[in-house]
């Protein structure tokens, strides 16, 4: 089963067991991919969708943040229980040590003129598209440039 179809899946149960907050992200989610499939004219690849759910997640966590900074604590664990629900349906996310890792090898591959944030990112990011968060991968290629 496809990710879009265990989407409507779990809509369906969230309907009979009547979860509100599920309901609602399921509907937020499964809005989103149709958008998309009819911005591009076509039906979204499984890579694709896992793409817009993790662009969700990204903006349920900039939401979290700036709900953090204005001291709204309902509103962030409304937010939080959100990206919990859509967590659910992406691949599990590489540990910072994975990441580290894989950043240092790509570090170790290229030649010292190279090696600037760019041209790592640029190598890096492929490698690690859907399973770690950009910003953790730039803080950590930032870090080992500087080790390096």
């Amino acid at each position: 089963m496809g990710i879009k179809e265990q989407i409507s899946a779990d809509l369906k149960e969230a309907m009979k067991v009547r979860d509100q907050t599920l309901l609602d992200t399921l509907r937020s989610i499964k809005s989103a991919i149709t958008y998309k499939e009819v911005e591009s004219g076509d039906d979204l690849k499984e890579d694709e969708i896992l793409a817009v759910i993790q662009k969700q997640v990204k903006q349920r966590n900039d939401s979290i943040a700036e709900y953090t900074k204005a001291n709204r604590a309902e509103l962030v664990e409304k937010e939080q229980k959100e990206k919990d629900i859509l967590s659910k349906y992406l691949p599990a996310q590489k540990s910072e040590a994975e990441v580290r890792d894989t950043v240092r090898s790509i570090i170790a591959g290229i030649s010292p003129t190279d090696c600037n944030q760019g041209n790592i990112m640029k190598l890096v990011m492929p490698q690690l598209k859907g399973l770690a968060d950009g910003n953790l991968v730039r803080q950590i290629v930032s870090e080992e440039i500087k080790n390096t």
